[in-house]
């Protein structure tokens, strides 16, 4: 299955599904939502389910920091289900997880080098580029979470992650042939070639050479751009300064109509669309430059050419990824990782890019929530330190466990993987 006939799925299969709404809906019957549930709210003491509770979202923040998807489609069951929570209030403990494991997960990455080159491991420019559609997404979510019935949010979302864990395992199982071949060969080659010519036919998935020694200082210093840091906080702040001032219990006393509520909404459009248009015409033209000087490296990490359609393509891929991330209660890392994968990302890089979009996106909606009072303190920091530890554990057994096989479609795989079991779980809500 090919790019075009992967998104044909997605969008004839969603639309069947919203079109079933209009036929299968009745609003009178009082359909459950996300807007909908009363709050229920079990107390913190040890037993059986917390532990079974702890261990769940261990390992799924674990695999999902290491694929780069969060594991919201795991939280949200694992807390409604088994914890007893209600969905609004297991949402909200979800973001908290990912932002959790996420921040640990980017602090890990942050000392660990580019797989094959010196730079650094989190692709700024897609970071840039992603994170105000991502975030603008995420708003259109939520507002769809109060109309949307909550079963064809469910069916939207199996469809949906069904596509992506089909795709994401077919491109681990292409990732696993060639490395394969690229081990024989180079085992061939070894025998009978010196140690610097197989430097010229190392594949890019991992480095098979060892490089210069670097500190971990030297490493941080690499891996982190301050100036493009500081215009995703100012964009996140920008978002988070208008959902404050929108969600703030003081609007009612000022009298402020529900027109003028609307109109904060629509603020955040502009501010999405200034960050990414500018990113835009900046691998736009930076892609046009390369190509008249027919130099072959690309503009950032990812392989594909940055034509308009290209682009387009990828906003709404983004705009797609927040509205999951608002209606689910993830990050929006289920279609930001995978895309980035798509568009020829290396799978470290893939991860380690997806994971620091989604501690941006994820905190944005962990403040929301904390201002509204949608999920219990106790749990959240007791589900916040899990976790934390399981995103830099994760990562570096996952490392550890590439470097001795030497097969970095593992990252792929544990993806796909995730993506799936959210699949199946999610049914169960």
């Amino acid at each position: 299955m090919d790019t075009r006939s992967f998104v044909f799925y997605l969008l004839s299969a969603s639309s069947v599904a919203v079109m079933a709404t209009f036929f299968l809906y009745d609003g009178s019957n009082g359909a459950k939502s996300l807007s909908s549930t009363t709050k229920v709210w079990p107390e913190l003491a040890f037993g059986w389910k917390v532990v079974v509770a702890t261990g769940i979202g261990f390992i799924g923040s674990a695999c999902g920091t290491v694929g780069g998807v969060g594991g919201g489609g795991i939280f949200v069951p694992m807390l409604t289900l088994i914890v007893g929570f209600d969905t609004k209030s297991a949402a909200a403990l979800s973001k908290c997880m990912i932002m959790a494991a996420s921040a640990s997960s980017v602090w890990y990455n942050l000392r660990v080098r580019h797989p094959i080159r010196e730079a650094p491991i989190i692709d700024y420019d897609l970071a840039l580029l992603f994170q105000p559609v991502l975030l603008l997404g995420i708003t259109v979510g939520v507002a769809l979470s109060v109309v949307f019935p909550y079963w064809l949010i469910t069916v939207l979302i199996i469809i949906l992650f069904s596509g992506t864990s089909s795709r994401s395992f077919y491109k681990g199982i292409l990732m696993w042939k060639e490395e394969s071949l690229v081990k024989v060969t180079l085992q061939t080659i070894y025998r009978d070639m010196t140690w610097e010519f197989i430097i010229v036919i190392e594949t890019p998935y991992r480095p098979l050479l060892p490089r210069e020694e670097k500190s971990y200082m030297e490493i941080l210093c690499l891996n982190l751009n301050w100036k493009m840091v500081l215009v995703l906080v100012l964009v996140w702040v920008s978002f988070l300064l208008l959902q404050i001032f929108k969600a703030s219990p003081s609007i009612d006393s000022l009298s402020i109509s529900r027109t003028h509520g609307r109109l904060l909404t629509s603020m955040q459009f502009p501010v999405a669309l200034v960050v990414f248009g500018y990113e835009s015409v900046k691998l736009y033209l930076g892609e046009k430059r390369r190509m008249s000087n027919g130099d072959t490296q690309t503009v950032c990490e990812a392989t594909i050419h940055w034509t308009a359609g290209h682009i387009v393509f990828c906003a709404l891929c983004g705009l797609l990824g927040g509205c999951v991330g608002g209606l689910l209660g993830s990050g929006g890392g289920f279609i930001l990782g995978p895309l980035l994968l798509e568009i020829g990302v290396l799978p470290q890089v893939a991860s380690a890019t997806a994971t620091f979009v989604m501690m941006f996106s994820s905190s944005l909606s962990v403040v929301e929530f904390y201002l509204l009072k949608r999920f219990p303190i106790p749990y959240a920091l007791y589900l916040m330190t899990v976790s934390t530890l399981a995103g830099f554990w994760g990562q570096y057994l996952v490392r550890k466990l590439i470097n001795f096989l030497g097969r970095v479609s593992i990252i792929v795989f544990i993806l796909s993987c995730v993506i799936f079991v959210s699949a199946l779980t999610m049914g169960n809500i």
